[in-house]
């Protein structure tokens, strides 16, 4: 097996500049001193992670079509939020996020793994889960969210695929897919 990731064996930090502190991010221009003895200087911005969930209902993986300003776009993603209750366990984050973006409880959620999404520069670990055995629940929608559920076939799963441009969406999506794959 692949060396996916691992720690880096004696990395220190030798200062840090704090530049921003906002609701979602931070930012901070850091100084780490290698193993070697180079420092480096980066700009890292933190977040506290979030999850994202595939749910599948009746042959069908639940979507969502919402705004995202940053792009200037409507973009059609997975449902997806933010770890921001501290302390709040990942699959609870995603039984909360489940109910709040899509109207819907798992009765099971299967961790498909999770990944950084620009470790480069962004501390953000996304943990993935399947979310089966869904059933309706009350929930009040967030206004400001104007999320559309878009319900799409798995058989058209290649189809989007190739349509998504949300990175945590096309990771959870091909995660499924390989899933589907072994089960066939």
């Amino acid at each position: 097996m692949l060396d996916g990731g691992r720690p880096i064996a004696g990395l220190g930090v030798e200062g840090a500049e704090q530049v921003y502190r906002g609701e979602v991010v931070d930012l901070d221009v850091m100084r780490y001193r290698r193993p070697g003895g180079l420092v480096v200087r980066r700009e890292v911005i933190g977040h506290p992670g979030a999850v994202v969930m595939v749910p599948v209902e009746d042959e069908h993986v639940l979507m969502v079509r919402q705004p995202r300003e940053a792009v200037g776009e409507y973009l059609l993603e997975l449902p997806a939020g933010k770890l921001d209750v501290p302390g709040e366990p990942p699959v609870e984050c995603a039984r909360r996020e489940l109910a709040e973006e899509v109207g819907r409880s798992a009765g099971a959620l299967e961790d498909l793994g999770g990944f950084y999404t620009a470790p480069a520069i962004l501390e953000e670990y996304i943990h993935c889960f399947l979310a089966t055995d869904l059933a309706p629940v009350a929930h009040e929608p967030i206004p400001e969210e104007e999320i559309e559920v878009v319900p799409v076939p798995l058989r058209d799963l290649g189809a989007l695929i190739d349509e998504v441009r949300d990175a945590k969406s096309l990771i959870g999506l091909l995660r499924l897919d390989r899933r589907l794959r072994a089960r066939a």
